[in-house]
């Protein structure tokens, strides 16, 4: 199909992707986070893109490249991966790596605690505050811009906190606070 058809341009890898951070400009993440993205980075450089290059390169040596799976579908490929490298590359030049181990035995809450949180009605729930790049709630982890983490951070064991809630406040008591 011709691109005069479609609603993809070459312009489109030149948008700027919105990159998710505190007002701070700040990105902190854990040596984990850090080593999984730079390791992610890494993948796409040296292994993806060059074998996605070649089938390129291959493609377009067929000929009419207006009709050519291999050509078109690797040519978006190419431009998928380029945006991805732009994203981490920039993530991980802004990045500011925090060992939370360094607040072991600590009771008050900082970046990398797992805090165990009580509400009035007597049930607990547990979250782990992480990087923006890292946080994953499947795991009850939750960025250190959100709501919950910022309510809780630098209280300690045993102190009550106000959560604003789109439905209203929620008192949360602190019951206990670890790290790794």
């Amino acid at each position: 199909m011709n691109k005069a058809f479609t609603r993809e341009t070459d312009d489109a890898d030149d948008e700027d992707v919105a990159l998710p951070q505190a007002a701070s400009g700040k990105n902190y993440i854990t040596r984990g986070g850090y080593d999984r993205l730079r390791a992610e980075l890494l993948a796409l450089i040296d292994e993806e893109r060059p074998k996605i290059v070649e089938v390129v390169h291959w493609a377009a040596s067929n000929g009419d490249r207006s009709e050519n799976g291999d050509y078109l579908y690797g040519k978006k490929r190419l431009r998928e991966i380029d945006r991805r490298i732009r994203f981490l590359t920039k993530r991980l030049e802004i990045a500011e790596v925090v060992e939370p181990s360094v607040h072991r035995g600590s009771d008050q809450v900082y970046f990398g605690a797992t805090v165990r949180c009580g509400r009035p009605d007597g049930s607990e729930f547990t979250v782990t505050i992480m990087g923006i790049d890292e946080a994953d709630s499947a795991k009850s982890e939750v960025t250190w811009i959100s709501p919950v983490a910022r309510a809780l951070i630098k209280s300690r064991t045993g102190d009550e906190v106000v959560l604003i809630t789109p439905a209203g406040k929620e008192l949360l008591e602190v019951l206990a606070v670890s790290y790794p």
